[in-house]
């Protein structure tokens, strides 16, 4: 899923990760699967935090894809 999301136009990306119950669903798709992808102990930290509080990690996100065109410590 974090390839997906990393292979998509920047404008998905962005639309993606500005709709409020999308956002938390995508934020936990990418990240557990750059955890599973990697086994990063980084990777387990930030998807936990995801899980609970996937809401304020994605207004960090939309700006980071602004950016970068990745999300913060998913980029795989």
């Amino acid at each position: 899923m974090a390839k997906w999301f990393n292979r998509q136009s920047r404008l998905i990306q962005i639309l993606l990760l500005l709709i409020p119950g999308v956002n938390w669903v995508v934020e936990i798709l990418v990240r557990w699967s750059a955890f599973f992808t990697t086994k990063s102990i980084l990777q387990l930290i930030v998807a936990i935090l995801v899980t609970f509080f996937g809401l304020a990690f994605g207004w960090l996100d939309v700006i980071w894809c602004l950016l970068f065109k990745h999300m913060i410590f998913a980029k795989a």
